[in-house]
């Protein structure tokens, strides 16, 4: 079974979802590490792109692979209407960070996460 995609289509919802963030185009490209006009080639459907772009457009975007490529799924690839608001509200300040700043938000997470769930403990005994 061969599975046809419509560049078109899937170029015209990242497009939409860059616009909505309010990036540029270039801006897109550089935290894709690929060229604006290639940027400006998927967003026209006029070129496909490697898994690795797409995985790396999915993250940045904030947008499920299903959607991405098909139109179908969830949006955010969040299921939970309560927790979709509230990890958008997250994610979206998230994409103008540098690799670095992710990295140090990253570690802060994960400290904080720890904190919670050990202080949650503690009020559980």
């Amino acid at each position: 079974m061969r599975v046809e995609l419509d560049l078109k289509a899937m170029g015209k919802r990242i497009r939409n979802q860059r616009e909505q963030m309010r990036l540029t185009r270039e801006e897109l490209a550089e935290k894709l590490g690929v060229s604006s006009k290639f940027c400006a080639d998927i967003e026209y459907g006029v070129k496909g792109m490697s898994l690795s772009t797409l995985l790396n457009l999915s993250i940045i975007l904030n947008l499920s692979v299903d959607y991405i490529l098909k139109g179908y799924g969830d949006q955010l690839g969040i299921r939970d209407d309560d927790n979709r608001v509230l990890k958008e509200s997250i994610m979206i300040p998230l994409n103008s960070c540098s690799r670095t700043q992710l990295k140090r938000v990253e570690q802060m997470v994960k400290i904080f996460v720890a904190a919670v769930n050990e202080d949650h403990e503690s009020y559980d005994t």
